[in-house]
């Protein structure tokens, strides 16, 4: 890049640097976030197929979770990342939907390729995407149904739907239930009456070895831990449950200190006097009157002895998460200093141990303290089985606790999108200007969703989207796509619904992304902008503009 000035050239930029200007720019950009969105495509809705990532250090995910696909790809791309960060936001604010704001974002980007060709401005174009989506996410305000917060089944049919695609298929009805009794336990209601989910209180525990029929809640914590010494007793209908986070151990100096010892009784008192602080140590838990110890920190060997023989359970290193839930779940307080414990900062606990599975289950047992936290135990045949049904279980969570602060759900299978695409059309008629045409790209790309979820069921696209468009003019706004059937049904009464919120959120930050891409017109870049993946150093921009899409597509292709 250079201007003359008098004659003589003035650089602007270095020798190294290189720039990409207008049509060239908006190609480059739009390939990049389509590249991204197509690599999810495959895994929308219930028949999606799985992705397999490996690391570079050989750790492998099977997963068709969106948001986690693109966090473990490695993008280095900028434009490619702004697409991920869609996913990323999605998952933030919505907890599922990832797959849906990506790829409506890639088909936004791929509709408006088609009309910078015709020569539209990029302006009109984002005009356009912005009138669309806010009218969009008017429509499904009006789409939407408002349902009873209290209304488990239809909170139980937004769990199974999010879940369904996910490893929870064949026992979404219990996990369902599980999820809706879960957001429930730790649902209060505020001071303007509306409902408020803190899912902080629910702790997600895994265990491998068995079915996902055998999961279950527990309105306490699970810790997985085994008692210092074989002596102790592990089950407990009401005990007093201390929390602390010091040693229970011989206190070191606090400067490296040599003992001279001249004879053998004075070594014998001086490990009296160990033996006699550790003996305080554990009366200070007695008289303060723990009959269970969770310790964060280590428990000396000769400690463990006396604790046994007072009839004192004592598990030591123990997680600080599982510490500050214990502190939730028994109205405890995590004691720093024994000498300072007092009665009032032990909780009441029921407590029983399963040898099987080697775990201490703890419950409040004190009906004068309110219940905070829950646990989901969730069980699966292998490591990779139950890593993906926390994944969806816990996008479930969000959906759920969603549903119960917002209160409206949509019907899924494709019918919102396909609804919300004819009232887009309609609306384009009132657009004046070029901007008409971006809207009505904006109405194609909604399409994307039932066109997607036929492919992925292997049924024929088009056919799907002819029936689907003729159940809406026919005013049935709850057709969707049966991925089963492959019919056109009420898809609300089937039991396929999903989140308002969700929806609004996925149209939002799709339509942000798009425009922000369709802005950019110049990419100066300190490095080669070529598609070589940058052999010299400099590469491209962050490891390469198009080098850095040209490694994700290589090792995406081992995945599709």
């Amino acid at each position: 890049m250079s201007q003359r000035m008098q004659g003589q050239p003035m650089i602007i930029l270095g020798e190294d640097s290189q720039r990409m200007k207008d049509q060239d720019a908006q190609s480059h950009n739009i390939s990049a976030a389509r590249a991204v969105a197509e690599s999810v495509r495959t895994t929308l809705g219930p028949k999606g197929m799985d992705k397999m990532l490996v690391s570079s250090m050989g750790d492998v995910t099977i997963t068709n979770d969106g948001v986690t696909i693109l966090q473990e790809m490695d993008i280095d791309n900028p434009t490619a990342e702004m697409i991920v960060e869609v996913a990323e936001t999605q998952e933030d604010e919505a907890g599922d939907g990832t797959t849906t704001a990506v790829a409506i974002a890639g088909e936004l980007l791929k509709n408006a390729e088609d009309l910078l060709e015709q020569d539209i401005h990029p302006t009109a174009i984002i005009k356009g995407f912005h009138l669309a989506s806010a009218k969009a996410r008017e429509e499904i305000d009006d789409i939407a149904v408002d349902v009873d917060t209290d209304d488990e089944e239809v909170l139980r049919k937004v769990a199974e739907t999010s879940m369904t695609g996910k490893g929870a298929e064949l026992n979404k009805e219990l996990l369902g239930q599980l999820i809706v009794d879960a957001v429930r336990a730790v649902t209060v209601e505020a001071d303007d009456g509306s409902n408020v989910v803190d899912l902080d209180y629910v702790n997600i525990e895994t265990q491998t070895g068995r079915s996902s029929g055998e999961s279950e809640l527990l309105r306490g914590a699970v810790i997985d831990k085994d008692p210092v010494h074989p002596d102790m007793p592990d089950t407990f209908e009401e005990a007093k449950a201390l929390l602390i986070d010091e040693p229970i151990e011989i206190e070191e100096t606090d400067v490296e200190a040599e003992l001279q010892v001249d004879s053998p009784d004075q070594l014998q008192q001086f490990l009296d006097s160990e033996e006699q602080q550790l003996r305080q140590k554990v009366e200070q838990i007695k008289d303060v009157g723990a009959d269970v110890v969770f310790c964060q920190k280590g428990i000396d060997d000769l400690a463990q002895h006396f604790l046994a023989k007072e009839g004192i359970l004592a598990l030591r290193r123990v997680k600080k998460s599982d510490m500050k839930f214990l502190r939730e779940v028994l109205g405890a307080s995590i004691v720093s200093d024994l000498d300072a414990a007092q009665p009032t900062d032990l909780g009441t606990a029921s407590i029983r141990r399963d040898e099987a599975d080697e775990l201490f289950y703890v419950e409040n047992a004190d009906d004068d303290v309110e219940q905070h936290g829950v646990t989901l135990l969730l069980r699966g045949s292998t490591e990779h089985v139950v890593d993906e049904l926390k994944r969806g279980i816990g996008d479930a969570l969000d959906v759920v606790s969603q549903t119960v602060a917002d209160g409206r759900v949509l019907a899924g299978g494709g019918a919102v999108e396909v609804e919300l695409a004819r009232r887009v059309r309609d609306y384009a008629d009132s657009v004046s200007g070029r901007e008409q045409m971006a809207v009505e790209a904006f109405a194609d790309a909604l399409e994307l969703v039932p066109r997607v979820l036929a492919e992925n069921s292997g049924l024929d696209a088009i056919d799907t989207l002819v029936d689907l468009r003729a159940a809406h003019a026919d005013d049935d706004p709850r057709a969707g796509l049966d991925v089963f059937t492959g019919d056109v049904v009420d898809t609300y009464e089937a039991g396929v619904v999903e989140p308002a919120h969700a929806k609004e959120q996925a149209l939002s930050s799709a339509t942000e992304a798009a425009n922000l891409v369709l802005k950019i017109d110049d990419i100066i870049a300190a490095g080669d902008l070529s598609t070589s993946g940058g052999e010299e150093e400099g590469g491209a921009p962050g490891g390469g503009m198009g080098g850095g899409m040209g490694g994700m597509g290589g090792g995406m292709g081992g995945m599709m």
